[in-house]
């Protein structure tokens, strides 16, 4: 009985020994595949975690140069950020905050560079659409109508369309295109909120276009609220 029974397990011993024979280097290779998968996941999950938390740091330095309305301080701090952490959140919050303080300060150009990076590298679309719509702010009070209203093109995420329809109809005013102007207070007028205070704003700027709002395009906006 043991005999047969030592056999018997032999025979098992063998077929597994055969089979690792034959898919054994393929299963290590797989193995080591998904390990190294995880080990990847996890130590790309720890980089990111590290990075965020650094740029915290550096945040907080923007932060307080700008509550301290140091326009040199919160300039350093920023391009620091931009070249160590240029892909986190922080990064495109800082530069928002910088291009302000450098407003503030009048050095237009310098709010510029900030402003022109936000809208282009920024990691969240919002910050990206916001520094669009600051830069677009500077540009026209540069009088470069051009590259604001280039600024103002394209898509944006749909809390940004009211704005940047008003902000485009102003720089078609200043332009002198007050048909182009009308038309684009008209659609921002259209997609405020029918409670938003702004939208008295906008009709008065209509209305020193000799303008008035299309009473269809409120209707619409208030039925779909």
């Amino acid at each position: 009985m043991a005999n047969h029974f030592d056999l018997e397990e032999q025979e098992q011993i063998d077929q597994l020994k055969h089979f690792w024979k034959q898919w054994g280097t393929l299963i290590t290779a797989a193995v080591v595949v998904v390990c190294g998968g995880f080990a990847a996941y996890n130590g790309y999950n720890y980089w990111q975690n590290r990075q965020g938390m650094q740029a915290a740091i550096l945040f907080d330095e923007v932060d307080s140069a700008a509550a301290a309305n140091d326009a040199q301080r919160v300039q350093r701090a920023f391009d620091d950020m931009k070249a160590r952490y240029p892909g986190t959140a922080q990064a495109g919050q800082a530069g928002l905050a910088a291009a302000k303080v450098m407003m503030d300060a009048n050095n237009l150009d310098g709010a510029k560079a900030v402003l022109e990076w936000v809208a282009k590298d920024a990691k969240f679309d919002g910050q990206k659409s916001l520094g669009r719509l600051r830069l677009a702010s500077l540009l026209i009070e540069q009088k470069a109508y051009p590259e604001a209203l280039k600024q103002l093109e394209g898509n944006v995420p749909p809390e940004f369309a009211a704005s940047f329809a008003d902000r485009k109809g102003d720089v078609l005013a200043l332009s002198g295109d007050a048909k182009a102007a009308v038309a684009a207070y008209q659609e921002a007028h259209a997609k405020l909120d029918s409670r938003s205070s702004y939208r008295r704003v906008i009709e008065a700027k209509l209305n020193s276009l000799g303008a008035k709002v299309q009473v269809a395009a409120a209707q619409t906006t208030g039925s779909s609220q």
